[in-house]
């Protein structure tokens, strides 16, 4: 088989099983917290503990709603930025009307909600082809992709409770490494404006537990994504696992990530790596 000196077609991302497992982490959580705990800052500019909680709350109602029981109502975009807006606007209206629901009502909320919503999960073919998934490029995505895009969405908000509370937890192998391949999905749309030679190859190389290499190569008709790195790629970004997460989910400025960074080969085409955002807002 043809691997390209080192390339091999990305592996799907399965995450089916460990909705309930991050679902009894957050339940966990939040039920310890003191009273000044829900009003820590996060990483999120102008939100709380509790403010990120009420979001996640949002995603599980949300999902239910239109996913499961055919419930849309969502306004017509047509382009990135227009979407980045209206999800941005969604969401701060949700979170200004849910401030007025107690931690206790929410921690019982999101309990009946995540159940619900991973028991709908788990009837789901992960094979079948679903809707796009925005941050890795417009066309309708395999299931289990949309599904991990949902559980970086749920891993990657939790972070940042535990973050504000300096509560450690789900930075293991099996929560964080599905988190960076999914987010390594962007890389295409990332490079999507990019112009280089047929057979030019960006690496980023996630260290640590959890990470891993994946690289994009120019084709003919643009930049196709790939397990693993070629003997000597145009370019290599090497980040470790916990700025590469941050960094892709906004928490880390793109001069940030530069500083604890690794950058080999070619620096202008390295560093459009950094550029790279896993998240819609």
């Amino acid at each position: 088989m043809d691997d390209r000196n080192g390339l091999m077609p990305p592996r799907p991302v399965m995450v089916a099983d460990l909705f309930a497992e991050i679902l009894d982490g957050l339940l966990e959580l939040l039920s310890g917290l003191e009273a000044s705990d829900w009003e820590e800052s996060t990483v999120c500019t102008g939100w709380t503990v509790k403010d990120v909680a009420l979001h996640l709350l949002g995603v599980e109602i949300s999902n239910l709603s239109s996913r499961r029981d055919g419930h849309r109502q969502g306004a017509s975009v047509d382009s990135w930025a227009e979407l980045v807006v209206l999800i941005n606007s969604w969401n701060a209206e949700w979170v200004r009307v849910a401030r007025r629901i107690s931690p206790p009502l929410l921690i019982d909320l999101l309990q009946i909600t995540g159940r619900q919503m991973n028991d709908y999960f788990h009837t789901l073919d992960p094979y079948q082809t679903g809707d796009p998934v925005s941050w890795v490029g417009p066309q309708p995505a395999p299931v289990w992709l949309d599904l991990a895009r949902e559980f970086t969405e749920r891993w990657h908000h939790q972070q940042h409770i535990r973050d504000a509370t300096c509560q450690p937890g789900f930075k293991e192998p099996r929560f964080l490494a599905p988190v960076l391949a999914t987010f390594a999905r962007a890389m295409p749309r990332t490079f999507a404006a990019v112009t280089a030679s047929k057979g030019t190859v960006a690496t980023l190389t996630i260290t640590g537990n959890s990470g891993g290499r994946w690289s994009v190569m120019r084709e003919q008709d643009g930049w196709e994504l790939f397990s693993g790195s070629t003997a000597g790629p145009t370019a290599e970004m090497i980040l470790d696992e916990d700025s590469a997460w941050r960094l892709f989910t906004r928490g880390l400025t793109a001069d940030q990530a530069r500083a604890r960074a690794v950058l080999k080969g070619d620096p202008v085409l390295g560093l459009q790596v950094l550029k790279m955002v896993s998240i819609i807002a």
